[in-house]
């Protein structure tokens, strides 16, 4: 039951992915949500100037110019209560500048141009009192709280974005600003809402929410081909192979501790798991990137998931997603103790240090049980959007007492 529900709002969400984008967004999914009880604009980021010029074959880009040259409407109905907007408006692209401050003056700019755009969307759908959502937006979103005048607005952190070079040279200085003068911020790891307490006291963590629908349903999966002739136990990792989020040597040590254990890695791989040494040995196992609908059968297929994490600015803070998967499929998990996976700490093995992965790996093998796959399995059918909406509505709902 949904007792923290707030609805019969406005609410407009900004963010880093588009609408029309071909990958998965939590703040697509979170605007959904929030459209069940709620009017919501879901705002697309205006089109950038070397964008347009270096993407401009791309029917996306295309679309977004005939809104600018005023030959389409950038307002479109959704569905029910949701909408999304383009933007009619072209921004400078300016993170080449060096100085924070100059960068700032021009940015500021930016922002009057995106704002002058959204007023209109504003305008055509009479939008009241409205709630400004942005989605980890600390540059082009900047200043929409001074230039929109929202009732509330929301700062939500989903990544530790000033660990990647392009937020770091002006988001070191400017996400702390825009997070202070929030009147609210909600993050989906403690990592992140500790993160925000640091310049905001309305900060709160409202975890993750997860389409699991795929790996919900264990029942009737075959082995894949690929998999039927790896000896078993199989320990298995489901994901993008990147160094920079993934202990390769880790991985090598478990596989020559453990020559009895199959070490099975689906997933792409990056340049420098390419040309590694795990190749070489025996007991790994890369089997590639598949179809996302034939995930579950690979995860059904191991004795034990893991999550060989690397501990980096990176990492630190990210919710792991692939552990409400593991778990959805009622599998024993172990993986990398980080604050983010304190909350998974009764339903996985956390482990520091190398030796730990090879003792519990072990318990986890020794200890499953159909009871335990079931708890692993309810507690993964508890991160719903709806259930993370409520949360949010819940932090909201903090700022009226």
């Amino acid at each position: 039951m949904q007792t923290n529900l707030i609805s019969g709002r406005d609410i407009i969400v900004v963010g880093q992915q588009a609408w029309d984008t071909d990958i998965g967004s939590n703040c697509k999914n979170l605007a959904m949500e929030f459209s069940k009880h709620n009017r919501v604009l879901y705002v697309n980021s205006p089109l950038d100037t070397k964008t347009k010029y270096t993407n401009k074959h791309d029917p996306k880009i295309q679309k977004r110019l005939a809104i600018i040259n005023k030959k389409a409407d950038g307002l479109e109905h959704v569905d029910g209560n949701l909408w999304t907007y383009y933007p009619d408006e072209t921004i400078h692209s300016i993170n080449w500048i060096g100085s924070t401050a100059i960068f700032s003056i021009f940015n500021k700019v930016n922002n009057r141009r995106f704002a002058r755009s959204i007023k209109k969307a504003i305008q055509k759908l009479h939008f009241k009192n409205f709630i400004l959502f942005n989605d980890s937006d600390i540059f082009r979103s900047f200043y929409l709280k001074e230039f929109l005048s929202p009732a509330i607005s929301i700062y939500y952190s989903r990544d530790y974005m000033i660990a990647t070079d392009y937020w770091k040279k002006h988001g070191t200085t400017l996400e702390p600003q825009l997070i202070a003068k929030s009147d609210l911020c909600v993050a989906n790891s403690p990592y992140l809402s500790d993160y925000c307490a640091q310049y905001n006291p309305n900060s709160y963590y409202v975890g993750q929410g997860c389409d699991l629908s795929l790996f919900n349903n264990t029942e009737g999966f075959t082995i894949p081909d690929d998999v039927k002739l790896i000896k078993r136990p199989i320990i298995g990792y489901v994901g993008v192979l990147q160094s920079i989020r993934l202990d390769m040597e880790l991985l090598k040590y478990i596989a020559v501790k453990r020559p009895d254990w199959s070490i099975v890695l689906v997933g792409p791989q990056d340049e420098a798991f390419k040309v590694s040494d795990l190749h070489e040995v025996k007991n790994i196992h890369f089997l590639g990137a598949k179809d996302g609908g034939m995930l579950p059968t690979y995860i059904n297929s191991f004795d034990v998931c893991i999550n060989p994490q690397l501990i980096n600015e990176v990492t630190i803070g990210n919710y792991p997603r692939k552990i409400d998967e593991y778990l959805a499929m009622g599998k024993p998990t172990v993986a990398t103790k980080t604050r983010a996976m304190e909350i998974f700490e009764d339903y996985t093995y956390l482990g520091e240090t190398k030796e730990d992965y090879l003792n519990l790996i072990q318990k986890a093998l020794d200890e499953n049980t159909t009871e335990l796959q079931q708890e692993r399995k309810s507690f993964a059918a508890s991160h719903t959007w709806e259930n993370n909406a409520n949360e949010i509505y819940k932090a909201i709902n903090t700022l009226n007492h």
